[in-house]
């Protein structure tokens, strides 16, 4: 759905459209829309004494990678300008419906993205699917390999990225600037990927040219080292193909899965899933995994 038209000069767009000035429409809607959420829906533990059923500010903020003191400030009213990314953040985090994301930027007083821009925006059939599939390894990452949103298994088996910010959550700026991880590569195995990461950038900066975030994601990986600006330069292409990940878990060890990565059709959205023959090996400690979480075995 597209935004509403307004033909409003930038500087009348207000993020109390009801003009009242002892009004916080912006804070009721985010108050409103946390208060449905139960923690059991987006992954999270339940436990502790609750006032309402919803999620409290401390579990939004640390789904959207917000500090609780700007969570509090937003629906205070004290913060009236969040910017597009923090607002594509909320949204994300309160599940909402594409109708709630635009009313979300008009409250704001930001324009949605339009069609130029990298959208994170998960749509409610690609949810549904995912949360039916709660018991595999999943992530979502945006057309520039920003990781969006995650499971809790997946935290398990790869590490928890809630403490995260800004470009330290995309897969291929970490890739290249050296960053640790617990997947294992051959030297066969890094070059597909990063041929195919390099691919999917070109890819997005010809859909999406107006986006300043990517144009600047290019610019920092040129600024890792020689690696990424030869593959970007030398013009190669690569494409997803299904394949086998080994990862180094701190508890269970060495464990070889099955990787595949699906594009979300009509939202440019990547789902990483990492699943094991039934029956086998990786199958049990996967399952194990599940039991242990994120928390180290002592």
């Amino acid at each position: 759905m597209s935004a509403p038209k307004d033909t409003a000069p930038p500087k009348a767009r207000s993020a109390n459209p009801s003009g009242d000035p002892g009004s916080n429409a912006l804070g009721r809607a985010l108050h409103g829309w946390r208060d449905r959420i139960s923690p059991e829906t987006v992954g999270l533990p339940a436990g502790g004494v609750r006032r309402a059923t919803g999620l409290r500010r401390e579990e939004l903020a640390q789904l959207a990678a917000l500090s609780v003191d700007y969570i509090t400030r937003l629906e205070q009213g004290r913060a009236t300008s969040p910017s597009p990314q923090v607002l594509a953040s909320l949204s994300r985090a309160l599940r909402l419906s594409e109708t709630e994301r635009t009313y979300l930027y008009l409250l704001a007083g930001q324009p949605e993205p339009g069609p130029g821009h990298i959208s994170a925006h998960i749509p409610p059939g690609l949810r549904r699917l995912l949360d039916q599939m709660n018991g595999t390894p999943l992530s979502v990452h945006d057309a520039a390999w920003n990781l969006v949103e995650w499971n809790p298994p997946w935290a398990a088996l790869l590490g928890d990225p809630s403490a995260l910010r800004g470009r330290e959550r995309n897969v291929v700026w970490r890739h290249f600037a050296g960053r640790p991880g617990r997947v294992r590569q051959t030297p066969e195995q890094r070059a597909a990927f990063e041929a195919t990461m390099v691919a999917d950038l070109r890819a997005a900066t010809a859909r999406y040219p107006a986006d300043v975030g990517l144009r600047s994601l290019i610019k920092d990986l040129r600024e890792t080292g020689p690696d990424f600006a030869a593959l970007w330069d030398s013009g190669i292409v690569g494409i997803h193909r299904s394949g086998a990940k080994t990862i180094t878990h701190p508890d269970i060890g060495t464990i070889t899965l099955d990787c595949d990565v699906l594009v979300a059709a009509g939202s440019d959205l990547r789902v990483v899933a990492y699943t094991a023959p039934p029956g086998s090996d990786a199958a049990a400690r996967l399952g194990l995994l599940d039991v242990i979480g994120t928390q180290a075995m002592a």
